[in-house]
């Protein structure tokens, strides 16, 4: 028997930045019970930003499956977090949560010292948070929304 997974059209829903994952309707399917690991990252030790949700989500749940520790880097989101956080636990993998804001880049350094220091290394990097928002007009995008979303999206990445 296949799994059954819900079909479009799907309601029409809206969230304030950040999102959460409870939320959402119909809930997304991150691997939490269809993905099996093979060990394949064995030892390895992975930050993954934005790990708390979405593709990032989806990501820290194979890692561990596939034997990594992992750092989780998010915004605010505790909740989803706590729940990855879980999941990975179960997987008998080590995971550290840091919550805080990755366009800050005192915070960027101390996500990765944190990896360095309780995981024993970084191996995998996922740089995966990311902002983004909807506008009809270019012209309505403000300087402060497009320098949020670089220091978020790029200058991140290199910090």
């Amino acid at each position: 028997m296949q799994n059954e997974f819900p079909k479009p059209p799907f309601p029409g829903q809206t969230q304030p930045m950040p999102g959460s994952t409870s939320k959402m309707n119909p809930r997304p399917d991150h691997g939490e019970t269809t993905y099996r690991g093979s060990g394949r990252l064995s030892g390895k030790k992975a930050i993954i930003t934005g790990g708390d949700s979405g593709i990032g989500r989806a990501v820290a749940i194979a890692y561990a499956r596939e034997g990594a520790d992992i750092l989780i880097a998010y915004l605010n989101e505790n909740e989803d977090a706590s729940e990855v956080e879980e999941l990975i636990e179960q997987e008998g993998r080590k995971v550290v949560l840091v919550p805080g804001d990755l366009q800050d880049p005192d915070h960027c350094r101390a996500v990765v010292q944190r990896a360095v220091d309780e995981l024993g290394g970084v191996d995998i990097l996922v740089n995966n948070a990311a902002h983004q928002a909807t506008f009809k007009e270019i012209t309505d995008i403000s300087d402060e929304e497009w320098e949020a979303t670089f220091r978020t999206n790029i200058h991140a990445m290199f910090y």
